[in-house]
């Protein structure tokens, strides 16, 4: 059955804008982000905003003021939430309060793949799963695949997207491939390259690309560090592609009540403790 990705579906937006850049469909990430929204001229005119870009969306380093990771979700004031709820959610986006510099630090924010659904949609004039299924999943053979759409009627660009487990791991298995399927390229191979590039390290010493994690695991006999790049969702989502091993792994779990660092630390024991020795 189709399972629910929340934040995997980030990575997969990442890759499918690559597909639309290469089709002129979508702005560059050295285009201004405010320049994509006139009709909010109010926003645009404010200061400091004229030094965001698109590639500040792409890595989550927009330095707005977004919490989504110490505020629960369910609760009002946690970010996506709030954005869920507002009458608007794209101005509720862009008029957030600038706190950081941008580019400098990654914050989490599930609003910049938000912009990043709507600029394809705008680019493309098909709605975020239209596109999707005709430039990645249906090249794929992917199975049924489903998008949760929140009340105002938009797509949950960064956690709404349902696919089959075999299919979420042909992403990886695309990634692994430089972007070639069945000897076409679906993805250019210049943008998966970019997209697994680190643009600014996270706390936690991981680091991030354009919508996607990079990270490295210990594992073999002595332990040396097997690199890997991903898609990690709430509730125990993983995609692992582990390039130097021609690996991927691809997990679904439904540990939405679990802690975030509990929840991870138990998921990616499996990786590093099970998984990874059978490969190195």
């Amino acid at each position: 059955m189709p399972h629910d990705l929340r934040s995997v579906s980030k990575s997969i937006v990442g890759l499918v804008y690559g597909v639309a850049l290469a089709a002129g469909k979508v702005p560059p990430p050295e285009a201004r982000l405010y320049a994509q929204f006139p009709e909010y001229p109010d926003l645009a005119a404010q200061p400091g905003r004229d030094r965001l870009t698109i590639h500040h969306v792409l890595s989550m380093t927009l330095g707005f003021d977004w919490d989504e990771l110490t505020i629960p979700y369910g609760n009002p004031r946690n970010a996506e939430n709030a954005m869920e709820a507002a009458p608007d959610r794209f101005r509720f986006i862009l008029e957030r309060p600038i706190v950081g510099e941008p580019g400098a630090q990654w914050s989490y924010c599930g609003g910049a793949t938000a912009l990043l659904g709507h600029l394809i949609e705008k680019g493309t004039g098909e709605d975020l799963l239209s596109y999707c299924r005709r430039v990645l999943f249906d090249p794929l053979g992917f199975g049924p695949t489903a998008w949760s759409k929140g009340n105002d009627g938009a797509f949950r660009a960064a956690s709404g997207l349902r696919l089959l487990p075999r299919d979420l791991l042909k992403i990886g298995q695309l990634v692994l491939a430089s972007g070639v399927w069945g000897g076409r390229e679906v993805v250019p191979a210049d943008w998966i390259q970019r997209v697994i590039t680190p643009m600014v390290t996270i706390a936690d010493g991981r680091r991030y690309g354009y919508q996607w994690y990079l990270g490295a695991n210990l594992a073999g006999t002595p332990p040396r560090h097997c690199e890997w790049v991903g898609g990690i969702g709430w509730g125990g989502q993983r995609l692992y592609v582990f390039p130097k091993l021609d690996l991927v792994v691809a997990q679904n779990c439904g540990n939405y009540d679990k802690p975030g660092t509990e929840q991870r630390r138990v998921n990616d024991a499996v990786i590093a403790g099970i998984v990874l020795p059978a490969f190195v």
